[in-house]
């Protein structure tokens, strides 16, 4: 295949790279600056994805899009400028390509639009597929309208994926990354109330559950329309953020009882700190029943993996 592939800098995203070309897939990638994805991509380009441009034109005659670009959301406090830098980041550029794509001669058969477990806000002790309404907070807001514009193209002719990553774990970044100095020290415990639900999924599960999507056009018709619309991006074990804490800290072999209040995140973060404590009870049933294996289905081995990466 050929695919285009955007935030190819970022924690997915490089780890996408590398796998898409190790297959043996032409891998186009785009970054504001390309030096870190030259040797992760057969070919790269230089462009802002929340801008059009010449990058734009790559599109054309590219089999799939694989849009993982925007700003951090965990990157700072919600502020109003910020949260205009966030929707522009993601709403915007989403945006862009759907409606490229919709004036390409020879356009992609797929787009993956990445989204987020965000979508559905703090929701409790309820089980969330993919049907559950959106949240009410500015993030649920963010996903609605960032999936409603990979929406614009699909079809027919355009299969549109919206990936609703839970917390990708990594040893590269990511929020374990800067979870793990505090641990270390023994000083680490749950963000916010240990009920909370926590959805998360490893970073090879990240990567190969969208290359799983990708290929679903060549599997059969049924296992297609599953891999079409949301995917609940997590791992099928969900865990309350206590227990996240707790295995972490054994990993480490170290304590894991310092419980950060809810009241004190949302004073130092504001809006910010619902990301950190989600409470989403959010289910892998669609990947699991589109015949995906996930290679960490449970959070000891994704943690074990992730440390001795």
């Amino acid at each position: 295949m050929r695919v285009f592939v955007t935030g190819a800098t970022g924690l997915v995203g490089r780890a996408l790279c590398v796998e898409l070309s190790r297959r043996g897939d032409d891998v186009v990638a785009l970054s504001r600056n390309p030096q870190p994805v030259r040797e992760r991509a057969q070919r790269w380009v230089v462009g802002d994805p929340g801008r059009e441009g010449a990058w734009c034109g790559e599109i054309d005659g590219s089999d799939a899009v694989v849009h993982l670009a925007g700003e951090s959301i965990a990157g700072g406090r919600w502020t109003r400028a910020r949260k205009a830098r966030l929707v522009a980041s993601r709403v915007e550029s989403t945006r862009i390509i759907s409606q490229t794509i919709a004036r390409c001669a020879s356009p992609p058969e797929v787009l993956i639009c990445a989204s987020a477990t965000g979508y559905y806000g703090a929701r409790g002790e309820e089980p969330l597929a993919e049907e559950a309404p959106p949240g009410d907070d500015f993030l649920a807001g963010l996903c609605r309208d960032w999936e409603a514009a990979a929406q614009e193209g699909a079809g027919d002719a355009l299969r549109v994926v919206c990936m609703r990553f839970g917390v990708v774990l990594s040893a590269q970044g990511g929020a374990l990354a800067q979870m793990l100095p505090p641990f270390r020290l023994g000083l680490g415990g749950p963000l916010g109330p240990r009920d909370r639900w926590f959805p998360w999924i490893h970073e090879s599960d990240a990567v190969g559950l969208t290359l799983h999507a990708l290929g679903a056009a060549s599997s059969s018709p049924g296992r297609s329309d599953l891999l079409r619309g949301p995917v609940n991006a997590v791992a099928p074990e969900a865990v309350r953020m206590g227990e996240f804490a707790t295995a972490l800290g054994a990993a480490l072999g170290r304590p894991a009882r310092l419980t950060v209040p809810l009241f004190a995140l949302r004073l130092v973060l504001g809006e910010l700190a619902e990301l950190l404590s989600p409470g989403q009870r959010v289910l892998a049933d669609r990947a699991l029943a589109s015949g995906y294996g996930f290679a960490h289905p449970n959070l000891d081995s994704a943690i074990r993996n992730c440390l001795i990466s």
